[in-house]
């Protein structure tokens, strides 16, 4: 996970900002998605 994305969800952990977690989290899985598009998970 990238360090920016790290240190925005323990910011957003501290404040219980819920609508940030929740957007930070689907970025996320997103970047993950996207990031190992190329190999094949079947």
């Amino acid at each position: 996970m990238p360090q920016w994305l790290c240190n925005q969800l323990t910011r957003a952990f501290r404040k219980k900002d819920r609508r940030q977690i929740k957007l930070l989290n689907d970025c996320w899985f997103f970047y993950r998605n996207s990031a190992s598009e190329g190999s094949d998970h079947s």
